[in-house]
């Protein structure tokens, strides 16, 4: 009991019960002897020739018999002298003092209800400046209730605007995409579980104006319950020398007829160069029932990576690795996840069962096996992220195609897969998805820029300006809009007309460098050289991205020889 049962079943800790004397487990004894045998305690769902995981406490069959004649016997005490001191447990950090604490601003209520529900909060991280993270501790704030937690990193005010339009504290809904899990590492907590502290030549990066997303898998009690959640961060001063890249696995395109038993989703990708596998994370909704990873090495060798043939959406966990396993190039990793949508399922949450798709609420599926991989070099970081980065966005791309399928009238989706078309190059699907939003959002003006700039990137010119002036004519001070007309008038040869636009996005924005690069073009076609180069100067005292600042460089080059 001490050894795999009282790190949750403890005063204070997630477990329902205490397990910390005789007593407590001698009335449990049956129940204790029933769920060892199944296996459904202690909760590890990975089979146990996947062992090689950190936090691994899987009991033996030895162990598992030994309880269940000692319960059939009658629960004898033994030797009372001869019992081992019970585990202590710190009441506050146990991964030591945090460099800083975040929390809620405000308690949630947990009703009553008689469904699991969900909470989403958004929490300002104070800070000013960039800062290296080697690690969070989790605290649920109300252990009875909090199931597991899942944490992201929001780096605009998107999360923050839906929690913020909820009268209560949080929100119920779906995480904007734009939370993401640091570069290279995942975030989330499950009863019992502290992940520790990475090296600081592994430490993460937190950006100032960032917001820590919290998603709360929430199991009410019979009772109204306070939730209050607080997170540790643990900072360091040394910036991280390398950085993981995470691959993830998986298939957007679900879609399981009601009643199919053996639904099966495949994927995978061959390693580009020689990587070390720190963890694995699966993910799915509850018709998912077996899961599978595997790394085929090129001799053609296999090794089990990830094996849950029961996977029960209610034990989610990071799988760290013990000792950070070496993968050659050329291996290949590769997932298989088996659905029952049947009413056989006890867990499927639609009676009598639906069609479902790929979706971000939980009665939707989902089909995630997540890598933590090292690469051996930043050269070879790089190469594999980029391969890795565009093979996730295009099952992104699948994946909100496939929401569409079920919500069709959604601008927002149509918005957002149209910007992961225009990343990929795919201007011509840009546009179709920018012209179903802007229908729908008729008076939008943002709709009409979005529209404006995809027909640009497609070629279109001449719909682009109309599509600009329409976006104008909704909202004369769209300094953006201006300075995008702007471009595409200079294109098609209307310098006057591309001037005017310039000036007023330079008067709506002057910081902006994009606009004050454009003004001066247009001036330098106009044979005003020396309102040019005075312009062009003003981008260069501006803070630049590399490609840009380069860019601004040779422009002014170009016009001190233009006015020699």
């Amino acid at each position: 009991m001490f050894d795999a049962c009282v790190s949750c079943h403890r005063g204070g800790g997630p477990g329902p019960f205490p397990l910390t004397t005789y007593e407590d487990v001698r009335r449990r004894a049956t129940q204790i002897a029933q769920v060892t045998r199944s296996r459904f305690m202690p909760p590890w769902k990975v089979e146990p020739g996947v062992s090689h995981f950190v936090g691994q406490r899987l009991l033996t069959d030895t162990e598992i018999a030994l309880i269940e004649t000692w319960a059939k016997r009658g629960a004898p005490e033994g030797e009372p002298a001869a019992m081992p001191p019970a585990p202590t447990f710190a009441d506050g950090w146990l991964l030591g003092t945090p460099s800083l604490v975040v929390r809620p601003d405000q308690p949630f209520v947990l009703p009553a209800l008689d469904t699991d529900a969900f909470r989403i909060f958004a929490i300002r991280i104070p800070i000013t400046r960039r800062t290296y993270v080697t690690g969070l501790e989790f605290h649920p704030g109300n252990a009875r209730v909090v199931h597991h937690a899942n944490i992201r990193i929001d780096r605009t005010d998107a999360a923050r605007k839906l929690d913020e339009a909820d009268p209560l504290p949080g929100y119920d809904g779906l995480m904007p995409r734009t939370a993401e899990y640091p570069e290279g590492h995942f975030l989330g907590w499950t009863p019992g579980q502290v992940a520790p502290l990475v090296p600081p030549e592994l430490a993460w990066t937190l950006e100032p104006g960032s917001d820590l997303i919290v998603q709360l898998h929430l199991q009410p009690s019979g009772a109204a319950e306070e939730v209050l959640p607080e997170i540790g961060l643990y900072f360091t001063d040394q910036p991280p020398q390398r950085v993981p890249t995470i691959l993830r696995l998986g298939s957007q395109g679900i879609d399981i007829p009601p009643g199919e038993s053996q639904y099966v989703i495949r994927d995978s990708y061959v390693l580009p160069v020689d990587v070390q596998l720190l963890a694995v994370q699966p993910h799915a909704h509850y018709r998912a029932r077996e899961i599978r990873g595997l790394a085929t090495l090129p001799d053609g060798s296999t090794r089990l990576v990830m094996h849950i043939r029961d996977w029960d959406f209610r034990w989610q966990h990071v799988y760290r690795e013990r000792t950070p396993v070496p993968l050659p190039k050329g291996t290949r990793l590769s997932m298989e996840y088996t659905y029952d949508n049947s009413a056989a399922n006890l867990r499927n949450p639609e009676v009598p069962p639906a069609r479902v798709f790929w979706g971000q609420r939980s009665r939707d599926e989902m089909g995630d096996l997540w890598f933590q991989l090292l690469a051996s070099n930043e050269h070879d970081r790089l190469r594999m992220q980029a391969e890795v980065n565009s093979k996730m966005t295009s099952e992104d791309i699948v994946g909100y195609e496939t929401m569409l399928k079920v919500t069709p009238d959604d601008a927002e989706l149509h918005d957002d897969v149209a910007l992961l078309y225009l990343g990929m190059g795919l201007a011509a699907n840009a546009v179709r998805h920018f012209q179903a939003s802007a229908a729908l959002r008729p008076e939008s003006a943002s709709a009409q820029f979005n529209l404006g700039t995809a027909l640009a990137a497609a070629g279109r010119l001449q719909e682009s300006i109309a599509a600009f002036q329409q976006a104008l004519s909704r909202r004369p001070d769209y300094g953006v809009a201006h300075g995008n007309l702007g471009r595409v008038l200079l294109v098609t040869g209307d310098v006057a007309g591309s001037l005017t636009h310039f000036q007023e996005a330079v008067k709506l924005e002057p910081l902006n460098p994009q606009n004050l690069l454009g003004l001066s073009e247009a001036l330098a076609l106009r044979g005003a050289i020396d309102q040019a180069i005075e312009t062009i100067e003003r981008a260069i005292k501006l803070p630049l991205p590399e490609t840009l600042a380069k860019e601004v460089l040779a422009k002014r080059a170009m016009y001190r020889k233009m006015r020699k």
